[in-house]
């Protein structure tokens, strides 16, 4: 294995990763920005209030996108078998 090759399996691990967890965090921080606002507008400073609703739209997005993610890891471990084979060849 060449460092190229190295270099690019990592990058594409990674941006596969980020792929994934971008909108997951995403909504989860405009949940939680809506959340502060609304807790700042009432002066209400409950725990649980900052903590569930991020966790319910969480949990959403990820029954929602777990067909597209699915879809992201089969097709990243396709083409690292796919690499690994030309490489050991």
């Amino acid at each position: 294995m060449t460092e190229e090759l190295v270099i690019e399996i990592l990058k594409d691990v990674f941006f596969t990763t980020f792929m994934i967890l971008l909108p997951i965090l995403g909504v989860s921080l405009i949940v939680g920005v809506f959340v502060s606002i609304f807790q700042a507008a009432t002066s209400i400073q409950e725990m649980t209030l900052t903590f569930v609703p991020k966790l319910v739209a969480t949990i959403v997005v990820i029954i929602f996108l777990l067909p597209w993610i699915i879809d992201k890891l089969v097709s990243i471990t396709i083409k690292m078998f796919t690499m690994f084979q030309t490489v050991l060849k």
